[in-house]
């Protein structure tokens, strides 16, 4: 009799958990269908923000480093320094060939105006000479008539001629001297562009030296969340070498959506969405579509497929839609980039 009993208990609490597994299932059926007439859903979704690498701008040993793995810092916060030693000896240098060349220049200038004094010097002898020319010049002709009357001898004639020509050779090597003293005077202004171009690319190394001193500071460019810190202090880096990644807290955070090619016939910018992350089961995220890739993900992928190989197989392509978060709820700022998350979108 108690068998009989336990059958009948046994067969209605098993009739009794069927009907409240049809029950579950049917309710898990109506909401199904329920959301796929209302959403567009996908669980390929990620969230992402902008993830900027930290470069060294020059080559150096690490003096010193100032942040520690996961660290959030603020705009101009010091990371890293690199050993100034050399570049501050390297911009030593460069100041000592600028003033060398400054120096040259104040050289020159001295030069131009001892120049031009000595072509003022030579030019002021240019009139009295051209005065006993022209007087030698006179005395010439005069005692050339008196030769003529036979009132002089030829002696005296020949002897006036021969200062003649003394005195004309004394005027043009006067004035010859004052040409050459004039074309090394250009000569020396000639001098003074090089120089000026010189002390232009010396003053170019110096601040190229003096900006290369000012990289051996690294900073952060904004606010943000550095990641894993993979540098030892005295390590040596190369210029461009990524010394650490940090997200970019002023642009913010969203979410790529990759939906399939059939669902997105009727999404526009703007359409409101829903975002559930797996890292926070209990909280609704909203936002709205922000744009659409041009293209499919497959695309952007290092070797994109090519259907014209002959051996094709249709495949569903995935289209990346990005969501802008809009509701500021507390877990926001704990949303980390790549947590997996659901999105619907309200059709």
């Amino acid at each position: 009799m108690n068998k009989h009993k336990t059958d009948r208990i046994v067969v209605a609490i098993t009739q009794w958990f069927g009907i409240l597994l049809l029950v579950a299932l049917l309710v898990w059926g109506g909401k199904y269908f329920r959301d796929a007439n209302q959403y567009e859903q996908t669980n390929d979704a990620q969230i992402d923000a902008y993830l900027a690498p930290v470069n060294a701008k020059i080559g150096g040993y690490i003096d010193k480093i100032y942040f520690k793995d996961n660290q959030h810092v603020h705009k101009g916060d010091t990371l890293v320094v690199i050993a100034i030693d050399e570049f501050q000896l390297k911009s030593d240098a460069a100041t000592a060939d600028l003033m060398n060349s400054r120096a040259k220049l104040d050289i020159l200038n001295a030069s131009e105006e001892t120049q031009q004094h000595n072509i003022d010097v030579i030019s002021a002898h240019i009139p009295g000479v051209r005065a006993k020319l022209e007087h030698q010049q006179q005395e010439y002709d005069r005692y050339g008539n008196l030769l003529k009357e036979e009132s002089t001898t030829r002696q005296k004639f020949e002897n006036m001629q021969a200062s003649l020509l003394v005195i004309k050779s004394d005027y043009e090597e006067t004035i010859a001297s004052v040409k050459a003293a004039q074309s090394k005077l250009v000569d020396l202004k000639a001098q003074r562009t090089a120089i000026a171009a010189e002390i232009k690319s010396r003053e170019a190394i110096l601040a190229r030296q003096q900006l290369d001193i000012r990289y051996t500071v690294i900073t952060a460019p904004f606010d943000g969340q550095l990641g894993k810190k993979n540098i030892q202090e005295g390590q040596l880096v190369q210029p461009g070498q990524t010394l650490a990644f940090l997200t970019n807290e002023d642009e913010g955070k969203w979410v790529v959506a990759n939906f399939k090619e059939t669902q997105v016939g009727n999404f526009k910018v703007g359409q409101a969405v829903k975002v559930m992350v797996d890292a926070f089961p209990n909280e609704t995220f909203t936002g709205t579509i922000e744009s659409l890739s041009p293209t499919t993900g497959s695309k952007y992928s290092l070797l994109p497929p090519d259907n014209a190989t002959g051996n094709f197989v249709k495949v569903i392509q995935r289209i990346p839609v990005r969501i802008k978060l809009t509701n500021a709820r507390e877990n926001i700022h704990q949303l980390s980039p790549g947590m997996n998350a659901n999105v619907y979108i309200i059709k």
